[in-house]
């Protein structure tokens, strides 16, 4: 479906046609420029671009787990039900490095206010860790995803909706296939479900011996293309990863994330006892991006009535930080397919002066209309149920591309 002009239209007939929910959809996004709200590629060499925080109120804790302690950086405090918003970074970054530029975005911010936000570093990978001792053995990836059951009790969350990239990814997803009943939704940018073969491993052993790690973690976060003609992008990541991430602490992560198992999961019906995520996933991932192919699998591999597939035209490795205006976009319609609606100040539809932010959850009928409003601090939403008779939605298409 083409959909040109109007975007007023196009955004109410996603909103009605509840596209985040009603099953596989591609979501194709052309580039945003410039990267930043005000500000162009070479202000991405300033440090403060990616390690600088709007908010004051961010409170920092260590928290003991069965595994090692966990640095962990929140804002807010749990309300009612209303899930925390949880994030997880990708192997050679920390929270400030992934997810900045994102949760500083402008009409993020205008979301997140209603949520308390939780960030999550990896063991060692934040900002000023202390190096490992020598023969320190670092947490597999499904230990990693055992860690969080700690900052959920710790924080008294009922349950959370995840933002990962990467590695990250992998390990909230772990975490949500352990404990189904702590997730409410996923956001899964980049996710690889499948183990290295010897033959990977081989090449990658081969790399980390002809290159230096910041180089090999790159070539993980940007394609070929990029690294080749987003020089400044890639060369401010390099900085960063050099200088901020301990060395030490980074190779002992990337070395267990290239140990990883394949996710156990597939698509129900296909074999028996099918293990799938059972809450609301959005997948995300450029279409210029190295991890694309292993989107496209994971996407295979689970339910089509509940995941969406958010392919960015135009993106590279790291979307989060190239458009985060986009990325916000279709995190709200998520956030609208779980019954929550974000009435948000929106310059691009009004013009003009919009109602003040507020958050509501709507109930659901079986035939996926909305058909009430109530408190968000309710019960918990359910995902969207889709009557047998086909009622109400008809037949949603399973690719839609969106030309804005």
């Amino acid at each position: 479906m083409k959909v040109l002009g109007h975007r007023l239209q196009l955004l109410t007939g996603l909103l009605l046609h509840d596209v985040t929910m009603a099953g596989l959809q591609e979501l194709r996004f052309p580039e945003e420029k410039p990267l930043l709200r005000g500000q162009d590629v070479t202000e991405l060499d300033n440090p403060d671009t990616f390690l600088s925080v709007v908010d004051t109120d961010w409170k920092e804790h260590d928290i003991e787990t069965p595994y090692g302690l966990l640095h962990v950086v929140i804002r807010g405090s749990p309300k009612g039900n209303r899930p925390a918003i949880l994030t997880y970074h990708d192997v050679g970054l920390n929270h400030k490095l992934c997810f900045n530029t994102f949760f500083n975005f402008e009409d993020m911010q205008e979301i997140t206010k209603h949520f308390v936000v939780c960030h999550v570093d990896a063991p060692g990978q934040q900002v000023g860790a202390s190096q490992f001792p020598q023969g320190y053995q670092f947490p597999s990836m499904e230990q990693l995803a055992a860690m969080l059951p700690s900052v959920v009790q710790h924080f008294g969350f009922k349950y959370v909706i995840g933002i990962g990239v990467g590695a990250g990814a992998y390990v909230l997803a772990k975490f949500a296939l352990i404990f189904p009943d702590l997730v409410e939704g996923l956001v899964l940018m980049n996710i690889d479900p499948n183990g290295k073969g010897w033959i990977d491993w081989a090449a990658t052993k081969l790399s980390g011996l002809t290159s230096t790690l910041p180089d090999t973690v790159l070539s993980h976060l940007f394609s070929q293309e990029e690294l080749v003609n987003n020089t400044e992008l890639v060369q401010s990541y390099r900085q960063q990863i050099s200088n901020v991430v301990n060395q030490a602490n980074l190779q002992l992560f990337w070395n267990m994330y290239n140990s990883r198992r394949d996710l156990d999961i597939n698509r129900p019906g296909t074999v028996p006892n099918a293990k799938t995520l059972r809450c609301p996933v959005m997948l995300v991932v450029g279409d210029n991006a190295p991890a694309e192919d292993g989107v496209v699998e994971c996407n295979s591999k689970l339910d089509p009535t509940t995941t969406t597939f958010l392919k960015m035209a135009d993106s590279g490795g790291l979307p989060q930080v190239t458009q985060p205006g986009k990325l916000t976009e279709a995190f709200k319609y998520f956030l609208q397919g779980m019954g929550y609606i974000a009435h948000l100040k929106d310059r691009r539809l009004s013009g003009g002066a919009v109602p003040s932010a507020s958050m509501t959850r709507l109930a659901r009928s079986r035939t996926a209309s909305l058909t009430s409003a109530s408190s968000v601090d309710g019960s918990r939403p359910q995902p969207c149920a889709h009557s047998e008779s086909g009622e109400g939605m008809g037949q949603v298409n399973h690719t839609m591309e969106v030309s804005c």
